[in-house]
């Protein structure tokens, strides 16, 4: 009798022990019912993969998401609904104006030299950037209601991410050509022409569009649970996450981002010693080259650096709930596209006398054409003579 007693405490021990590590609860364990059934059986949900917000998809409904509490609160805070949207607010005042009359003036006005090419391809990428925006904007003042269904929603992304890298991409096209203006003069001469400025361009837009391609490929709108808002983005199903969202902003920002980033130090690191070296002289070229590389570092390094922590732990405890920081940082890195046409073509009397012309519908003068900026200030000889204003 005895050891059928024991029999029986025994197997009643096993299906506990069983029990507890068939459903030892993740970080992202609910004690409700998420299928809203009667009855409020737990159910244990899969383990914590990486998405924008850390988000659970609901039972029988793969287009509807569940957020916890602290993630709920990030999401639809006043950064995301008033800060994120008054920062691309500006970008539309301050860049779309400012972007737009450069590359008017670019355009018609200046010299074609290889260096403007490069230049209206930069202005084109900040203005087309500003133009992408109003669905975002939209969005983010509606309280995180997306109106426009799922084929904009991809279009939007793409296009946010698409013009924003392409827009760094021409910036480390035009700090190789100001470095082989400045500092191989000699060899610029045979290097430098329309056939380089052209590749540089095509390489930078052919560039960003594949690195925003995947963007397209994978549904991004879902309903947040308990609510009508529909997402756009900012929270994924964690099934797709892990295999594909993460490898493709981590290529975004290690290729979009870091390496053209590296390609801005060594080019403009190289032009600021060959400016050091020419004396007082070349002061102002060298604090502006210097604006020129700390504004783009400024701008685009800290939300990459958020993207990549938030996809290596997206974890509760970990870096899960970073995304919330990395939204208005992402609206923080638009922001140099408004101060792109200043430190490029404003900063230069002789860009803003072609404005003036412009506006006063004067033919362009014989006498204000262009002049090397690099000519202007630094030491690059004749023949490498270009439009950009650095």
């Amino acid at each position: 009798m005895w050891r059928l007693r024991l029999l029986l405490l025994w197997a009643l021990m096993l299906g506990r022990s069983l029990g507890r590590s068939t459903q030892a609860p993740s970080d992202y364990d609910e004690t409700e019912n998420p299928t809203g059934d009667e009855g409020g059986s737990t159910v244990s949900l899969l383990p914590a993969r990486p998405r924008s917000f850390p988000g659970q998809p609901c039972l029988n409904d793969s287009h509807t998401l569940r957020l916890s509490n602290g993630s709920q609160q990030l999401l639809l805070g006043w950064v995301p609904t008033r800060l994120v949207p008054g920062l691309y607010g500006l970008v539309l005042v301050v860049g779309l104006p400012a972007n737009g009359l450069a590359l008017w003036v670019l355009a018609t006005r200046v010299p074609r030299l290889p260096s403007t090419l490069l230049l209206m391809n930069l202005a084109a990428a900040d203005l087309l950037l500003a133009l992408v925006l109003p669905p975002r904007l939209a969005y983010h003042l509606r309280g995180q209601r997306w109106p426009f269904g799922e084929a904009a929603c991809r279009a939007a992304t793409a296009a946010l991410y698409g013009h924003m890298y392409g827009s760094l991409l021409l910036l480390a096209a035009v700090s190789l050509d100001r470095y082989l203006a400045l500092v191989h003069p000699l060899r610029a001469r045979a290097l430098r022409g329309q056939r380089l400025a052209a590749g540089l361009c095509a390489a930078a837009w052919l560039s960003a569009a594949a690195l925003a391609a995947p963007l397209l490929m994978q549904r991004q709108t879902f309903r947040l649970a308990g609510s009508d808002r529909v997402l756009c983005h900012d929270v994924l199903p964690q099934d797709a996450q892990l295999a594909y969202w993460r490898p493709a902003f981590t290529c975004l920002a290690l290729l979009g981002c870091f390496l053209p980033l590296l390609a801005m130090l060594l080019c403009h690191g190289a032009t600021l010693r060959t400016l050091a070296a020419g004396g007082q002289r070349y002061g102002h070229a060298l604090r502006l080259t210097a604006l020129v590389l700390a504004s783009a570092v400024g701008f685009f390094t800290p939300s990459n650096v958020l993207l990549l922590l938030h996809y290596t732990n997206p974890r509760h405890g970990g870096w899960g709930d970073l995304y919330g920081a990395y939204v208005p940082s992402l609206a923080v890195s638009t922001l140099n596209s408004c101060v792109d046409p200043f430190v490029y073509y404003y900063v230069s009397a002789e860009f803003r006398d072609k404005v003036r012309e412009g506006l006063s519908r004067r033919p362009p003068g014989g006498a204000t054409a262009s002049k090397a900026s690099g000519e202007g200030g630094g030491p690059a000889a004749s023949g490498t003579r270009s439009s950009s204003l650095l």
